[in-house]
């Protein structure tokens, strides 16, 4: 084999299937990155056996061939070549010479017919969204899933399409965040829960343009993200996802209208007497027009009014405050409306549209310590 690419495309193209690359596993040649044009094309793949990622990169093909190479010693070479022209070549005996101007790196590489090949996913129907809309999605529902490997549900993120509506949500037992997308088609029902760590990374690699399109296909065991000239398939999760319309109401008894950055600067204030690992609540005082936020915790104590705009009963309840944070910093609006029943019930972060839901479990306090 022998190629030629200019270092920025290959350097791009290690950047994008080095996400699939495992850190540990039992199989030494998915610790490679596959490269190969054997079919007129330059192609590298990366490939953990749950999330799996091929490119293709721009190049010349000066003869045909395949190779897999060890993907963190190749990486880390292709970020050190000078900016100019690289030429890759691998003889019978998988040796491979990389060179780029006065360069040249030997490194012994593997049959890359010993590499697992990404599995095939079937394209029988295409849902296609812009790339700007799914990185938006992800960005803003990512942050609660569940890092708890007991509960695979809770680390990935349900997919529920119904006709032209796209439906994302996450939760991690404390909260939920949905958002509720409109589609320009009208699609087969179905509801499939992709692993959060995929949408991580399929976050990453997207240009996050709006005139450019992603196109999804879902099988029974896989779902495989199509743009640019990537393809990432990884496995679903299987089982079924929390019934999470019973957790939802429209009901209140307090209705709070709020500017989300005075909002956001204030709970990061009261933050600051928070040590990690302390778990003391933000208390929010709500009477007519205005809104006290109190903090109280070993280092000291914090009380701070907002204006606001209230309808209903006044309340006293407590959050943790990393929680509110997390919605209010992926709300793009300028004001929120929060809505609660009581002391121990949700609150509901949402909008008139019902385009974004963020939930949030209060957390139990003593009335008398604050």
């Amino acid at each position: 084999m022998k190629i030629i690419c200019s270092k920025s495309d290959l350097a791009k193209g290690v950047n994008i299937v080095s996400k699939a690359v495992p850190s540990k596993t039992t199989m030494s040649v998915l610790e490679c990155i596959l490269i190969d044009s054997s079919a007129g094309k330059i192609t590298m793949t990366a490939n953990d056996m749950e999330l799996g990622i091929e490119t293709i990169v721009d190049g010349k093909i000066a003869e045909r061939g395949i190779i897999a190479l060890d993907a963190k010693i190749f990486s880390e070479i292709v970020r050190k070549l000078p900016d100019n022209e690289v030429i890759i070549e691998s003889d019978n005996s998988f040796r491979t010479t990389i060179k780029c101007e006065k360069a040249v790196f030997n490194i012994v590489g593997r049959s890359g017919e010993d590499f697992s090949r990404l599995p095939y996913v079937e394209k029988n129907e295409a849902v296609s969204v812009s790339q700007y809309t799914l990185k938006d999605v992800v960005r803003q529902t990512i942050f609660s899933i569940s890092d708890n490997e007991n509960n695979r549900m809770m680390s990935g993120e349900l997919f529920e399409i119904q006709e032209n509506r796209l439906r994302v949500v996450s939760l991690d037992g404390h909260r939920i965040s949905i958002r509720n997308i409109e589609m320009k088609e009208k699609y087969e029902s179905r509801k499939v829960v992709v692993p959060g760590k995929t949408l991580q990374e399929v976050s990453k690699i997207l240009t996050g343009e709006a005139d450019d399109m992603a196109d999804i296909y879902f099988t029974q065991n896989h779902v495989l993200f199509e743009f640019d000239q990537t393809k990432v398939v990884s496995r679903l999760i299987e089982g079924e996802y929390f019934h999470i319309d019973q957790m939802l109401s429209s009901d209140y008894e307090t209705k709070v209208r709020v500017n989300k950055r005075d909002f956001m600067d204030c709970i990061d204030r009261a933050t600051l007497l928070v040590r990690e690992g302390d778990k003391k609540p933000i208390i929010l005082n709500i009477t007519d027009q205005s809104m006290e936020l109190k903090i109280r915790s070993f280092v000291g104590s914090m009380d701070e009014e907002m204006e606001i705009e209230k309808e209903g009963k006044d309340i006293m309840i407590g959050f943790n405050p990393k929680f509110f944070m997390d919605a209010l910093r992926v709300i793009d609006d300028e004001e929120i409306t929060l809505y609660m029943v009581n002391p121990k019930a949700p609150c509901f972060i949402r909008d008139e549209d019902n385009n974004y839901i963020y939930l949030i479990l209060p957390v139990n306090f003593n009335a008398a310590t604050v």
